[in-house]
């Protein structure tokens, strides 16, 4: 919102010497967040003086008009001076900018030749000075205004301070000179004048015109006043156009100039008929599904059950509180109009502005709360300016329906400012300085707040204490950090998942962080069975994209998704993983009950609430595209596969705390990965999650690069980790042997890795798998693992008779239950 330091100071008492950083830093302490303060005067650089035209010379043989212009500008000599407008006469006042001044823009002002002749300066008009729009004629001042060579700035309204201020939505008093001529009074402790305080003529029996509101929730005020027999050619008076375009504002006619002055001046928006173009008495009542209405800016709506609309007889004349239609607009000609000032629910234009995409002035002050007791103020004052520069004869009839409910008290603990802000405020403080605010305050112990009508944010204790503490001076309050208080830290659960995401970027992946929306056809994309539970997904009532409405009851098809994104900007070698919830819901036909917010629910409630919630595990996933190891001069590099997967699963699930001996992967057939390149996670024989290559069809579907491996781990399924005992060092050799066993190849490795661990005894201390072969001469269906086994005892050095005992204890533990044969035996 923009608005002129004079403007302000014609209702507070400003200290005279207030400087615009002042003045920024008073606002700034108020709340409010400044976007600028603008010295208009230092827009334009240079003598920007008053002239007399002297002479004219009308040039011909060019496209358009020109004049060779003669101009006294209080030099000893005239300034010859090139002009294209033709809206001045010889003895007329005019504005020129001199040579080596600067308009705004950045537009430098020199002499130099033209149409033949030289031209030293401009004379200027509204839209070169940034005074507004008009760029048709230059600026011609009044007769005797000031003599040539006079600076010409506070003539043409450059002498102002312009200042643009954005409010918060909770502050909506602020969107009006009352309301920021208020607020400066607290900060310098001045005088100010309200101007809803002015005098106005209150509602008569029989109303000027015929209205009927059948929605009082929607509009709880509704007035209006008539005036006849106007002068429709009136132009605003240039004060209030000038004020209008510092504003942003553009000029329209007068009745329309009065209703945007007004509405910055007392932030009531106001609305203006044609009352000739009207047919019937009015109605305001919520728009019928369906109907249309063609705006002011020419769209025909259609509009919705929740709109408010005014009617008459021939359909919908306004969207309400938003913007008025073209039927009953102010038109060139109207002599006769009807001046509308309401006061809406703020939800309800909220609603119909973002439904529209009408965002106008008035609609941006009515969701922020209009005081509901302006209209009657704002009329008055509108029918007296228009009388007063358009003629015409007010009709002493005034049109008030009013259901406006008081402010609700709020009952306040009169040291709750102290204790919640840190600094010591006194009851008598803190009434004075809700008094301030516009609050009546009685009662003592609580103290009994009743809010100002033109503060509909003020409705609870909390409230109030905002109030005190920013009166009171952000600046008094103490910038101390609180003391910490004394918890337990982590829980074991978020220490668990905070390991196991920088186990995994230590290994080399990248974490990702998605939104967990996904569409219903990932599911199919995935190859997903009819009776697969993971179709089982939530719905979202008001999703934020229709194509995906649904909750993910697994992180790959929004991990992919970032995979296939990041692949489309250029990468190809990828390694991203993600930490973060899956949803799964509980079938249910019973709605959850309907809670109040004025009570805490009972226990009852609050469980048959929850026992419709989804469960929502932590999951980690992972996925692979490219190479693993990069190619170089190093070497050709490899690419990621299955085993890469695999391996991810075992760092995650050991960095959760849990010994390689807990966790064993065997083959599995799980959508979506490839049912000949999956490996099921057990740990404790549990399945946990799976890894693996994904299949080619949902590779394809998705569009992925070929071979894209994933990894998906239930975290919360993890049992917790046992207690670790440290390891006892040794300083004696160890024994290392190496076997060879010969099994069926639909034998799983890490089975018999857990055989020979079982039966090698004690002194067993690592197996490591570092071969695996096939042949011909091994018989079909058969294949060799090689394993290294590592002996060692803590107090002695073994024997080569204890380490090859150990050694064939553990072959015959995996000859017993796999049948292994000892290679070369």
């Amino acid at each position: 919102m923009k608005v002129s330091l004079s403007w302000l100071r014609e209702y507070v008492d400003l200290p005279a010497s207030l400087s615009a950083a002042e003045l920024e830093q008073a606002l700034i302490g108020l709340g409010i967040e400044v976007e600028s303060v603008v010295d208009q005067a230092a827009t334009i650089k240079g003598d920007l003086v008053v002239g007399r035209v002297l002479e004219v010379e009308e040039l011909t043989g060019f496209k358009k008009p020109i004049r060779f212009n003669l101009v006294d500008v209080g030099n000893p000599q005239p300034q010859e001076i090139i002009c294209g407008a033709r809206n001045y006469a010889v003895g007329d006042l005019v504005v020129v900018i001199l040579p080596g001044g600067e308009l705004p823009g950045g537009f430098t002002i020199g002499a130099r030749k033209t149409y033949g002749r030289t031209s030293a300066g401009m004379i200027c008009s509204q839209a070169e000075l940034g005074l507004g729009a008009d760029h048709s004629g230059i600026i011609v001042l009044p007769p005797g205004a000031a003599e040539p060579g006079t600076d010409a700035r506070p003539l043409v309204g450059l002498d102002d301070v312009l200042v643009d201020v954005e409010i918060t939505p909770d502050r909506g008093y602020e969107m009006s000179i009352r309301g920021l001529a208020r607020e400066l009074s607290h900060a310098f402790d001045c005088t100010w004048r309200d101007p809803g305080a002015l005098p106005f003529a209150a509602g008569t029996a029989e109303p000027p015109y015929p209205v009927t509101v059948e929605d009082t929730a929607g509009c709880d005020r509704f007035a209006a006043r008539v005036v006849r027999g106007i002068d429709p050619d009136a132009k605003s008076p240039e004060w209030m156009q000038r004020r209008l375009v510092a504003a942003g504002i553009r000029t329209i006619s007068l009745p329309v100039d009065i209703t945007n002055y007004l509405m910055l001046e007392t932030g009531q928006p106001m609305h203006v008929f044609d009352l000739d173009r009207l047919r019937g008495g009015l109605v305001v009542r919520r728009a019928q599904h369906g109907e249309k209405l063609t705006t002011l800016d020419g769209v025909a709506r259609v509009l919705d059950a929740e709109d408010m609309v005014i009617l008459d007889d021939t359909g919908p004349v306004s969207l309400a509180a938003v913007m008025g239609g073209e039927t009953s607009e102010w038109q060139p000609g109207t002599v006769n109009v009807l001046l509308e000032a309401a006061h809406w629910d703020p939800v309800m234009v909220g609603r119909t502005a973002r439904r529209h995409r009408l965002f106008s002035e008035a609609a941006k002050r009515w969701e922020r709360g209009v005081d509901p007791r302006m209209p009657l103020v704002a009329l008055e004052r509108a029918v007296a300016i228009l009388t007063e520069h358009a003629g015409g004869t007010v009709d002493e009839r005034v049109l008030d329906l009013d259901h406006v409910q008081p402010p609700a008290a709020v009952r306040l603990d009169p040291a709750l400012p102290s204790r919640r802000i840190g600094v010591p405020y006194p009851v008598e403080r803190v009434v004075e300085l809700l008094t301030r605010v516009g609050c009546t305050v009685t009662g003592s112990d609580p103290l009994v707040v009743t809010p100002p009508s033109w503060r509909p944010d003020l409705l609870a204790p909390a409230d109030l204490v905002e109030e005190v503490a920013r009166l009171g001076g952000y600046d008094a309050i103490p910038s101390i950090l609180p003391l910490a208080p004394g918890g337990r830290g982590l829980t074991g659960a978020q220490s668990r998942r905070r390991s196991v995401g920088r186990a995994l970027a230590e290994a080399g992946c990248v974490e990702v962080l998605s939104y967990p929306f996904v569409s219903p056809s990932v599911h199919d994309a995935f190859g997903l069975a009819a009776d697969d539970p993971r179709r089982s997904a939530a719905r979202l009532t008001n999703p934020l994209s229709e194509e995906e409405p649904q909750l993910r009851t697994s992180l790959l098809p929004t991990l992919l998704g970032a995979l296939k994104r990041n692949v489309g900007r250029g990468h190809r070698d990828l390694a991203l993983y993600e930490v973060g919830t899956v949803f799964r819901p509980h079938l249910s036909a019973v709605a959850p009950p309907e809670m109040s917010v004025e009570h805490r629910p009972s226990d009852a409630d609050w469980a048959a609430a929850n026992d419709i919630v989804p469960e929502q595990p932590w999951h980690l996933a992972a996925v692979f595209a490219g190479a693993i190891e990069p190619a170089g001069w190093w070497g050709p590099g490899r690419p990621a596969g299955w085993a890469d997967a695999v391996e991810t699963a075992r760092i995650a699930v050991s960095a959760a705390g849990l010994p390689d001996g807990r966790v064993r992967v065997e083959a599995a057939e799980y959508a979506p990965w490839h049912p000949g390149r999956c490996a099921a996670v057990l740990v404790d024989d549990v399945i946990v999650g799976y890894a693996g290559e994904l299949h080619p069809a949902v590779v394809s579907a998705l569009e992925l690069p070929r071979r894209t491996c994933a990894v998906e781990l239930d975290l919360d399924a993890l049992p917790a980790a046992p207690v670790v005992q440290a390891v006892r060092l040794t300083t004696f050799p160890p024994a290392l042997i190496d076997v060879a066993l010969i099994v069926d190849a639909s034998v799983p490795a890490a089975q018999v890795r857990d055989a020979l661990v079982g039966g090698a005894g004690d002194l067993l201390e690592t197996v490591h798998l570092f071969d695996v072969y096939t042949d011909e001469q091994l018989g079909e269906g058969k294949r060799s693992l090689a394993y290294k086994l590592t002996f060692r005892a803590p107090d002695r050095t073994l024997t080569v008779e204890e380490a090859v005992a150990a050694r064939d204890a553990a072959v015959a533990a995996a000859a017993e239950r796999f049948g292994a044969v000892l290679r070369g035996a």
